[in-house]
């Protein structure tokens, strides 16, 4: 019983990696054994569920093995749970932690948490993903994340989210070509003069802006509409028009050459912590968040711009609770 059990396993990681690498060969890289290995485990998996899951002739998975593989995501991180939970009694938090975080908050915060986890928690292995809130959302929903670092709104469901903080939503602009010579704050209508780099229409970052300016009346000079903070700010810095950014979007190195110019009435944008309503997280996921809120708590090591959130939001199954945030 105890190799069968084993051997379903291994059919799951192998359809996983099938899923995350796109060929059966790369697959077999990834999990350090040999093609045929990884073909006969699909195929087994296939055989035990009467359907199709991977397309030989593209190299993907079919709509049945998306949802295997939905599922695999979920089972394999709990088997990975049960082994960390039982290390923690013994005083030795470990194992992996998959975290998703969206670029510009990466970028500063995970240095920062790996510093702190590698001194409180040598044992654990932290793994992170950046990207859009519109596109890590539905891979924690999936299971591929035990948490996720986003900015509401967001629209999926069966997610709790914590609000970790708030975030200045600023006019970046070049120091040498600057149209706001000793400006520092600008009105919202201010904004109407400029061509600006703006998010795609539909994104969370657009919606977070049109909500301010239309009822304003303001009407933004999209000079081009981009999907990705972090391509916004890479042209913005290439030297093709200001942008709308983040507060933390400016990296130390490049604020000789570009300043940030605060708007009025423009809200921040909300960052929380979100993770799955019917999960139960790991003895590694509770130390990481453990972590990540005792980081939040030292206003000396956030960067300018950024505001912590003294109450926590959280949304589970589409209805708003608030929760308290615990200063461990």
């Amino acid at each position: 019983m105890v190799s069968l059990i084993e051997m379903e396993i291994r059919h799951l990681r192998a359809l996983v990696a099938v899923s995350e690498h796109g060929s059966f060969s790369a697959a077999a890289d990834a999990l350090g054994t040999v093609q045929s290995n990884v073909s006969a485990h699909v195929a087994r998996l296939e055989k035990e569920l009467g359907t199709l899951l991977v397309d030989r002739s593209a190299g993907r998975l079919t709509a049945e093995g998306e949802v295997v593989a939905a599922r695999a995501y979920r089972i394999l991180g709990e088997i990975e749970a049960v082994t960390a939970d039982l290390g923690a009694l013994r005083e030795e938090v470990g194992g992996t932690v998959r975290v998703g975080m969206i670029g510009t908050t990466a970028r500063w915060i995970t240095p920062v948490l790996l510093a702190d986890l590698s001194v409180k928690h040598p044992k654990l292995h932290l793994v992170v993903a950046d990207g859009t809130t519109s596109s890590l959302e539905p891979q924690l929903a999936a299971g591929r994340f035990d948490m996720a670092i986003l900015t509401l709104p967001i629209p999926g469901r069966d997610l709790t989210f914590e609000s970790l903080f708030e975030e200045d939503l600023v006019l970046v602009v070049p120091v040498d070509e600057d149209p706001l010579v000793g400006v520092n704050r600008i009105a919202l209508t201010d904004l109407s003069r400029f061509d600006l780099l703006l998010p795609a229409p539909g994104t969370a970052f657009r919606t977070e802006i049109d909500s301010a300016v239309k009822p304003a009346g303001v009407e933004l000079r999209p000079r081009a509409e981009l999907d990705g903070v972090r391509l916004l700010a890479s042209l913005t810095f290439e030297g093709y028009g200001p942008a709308i950014l983040p507060a933390t979007a400016v990296p130390p190195h490049l604020r000789p050459r570009f300043r940030s110019v605060g708007i009025d009435d423009l809200p921040p944008r909300h960052v929380v912590l979100a993770q799955r309503t019917r999960g139960m997280p790991s003895a590694g996921a509770r130390a990481v968040i453990q972590t990540l809120r005792h980081l939040l708590t030292d206003p000396g090591r956030l960067p300018e711009g950024v505001r912590v959130v003294a109450a926590a939001a959280a949304r589970a199954e589409g209805s708003l609770r608030v929760v308290g945030m615990p200063n461990g």
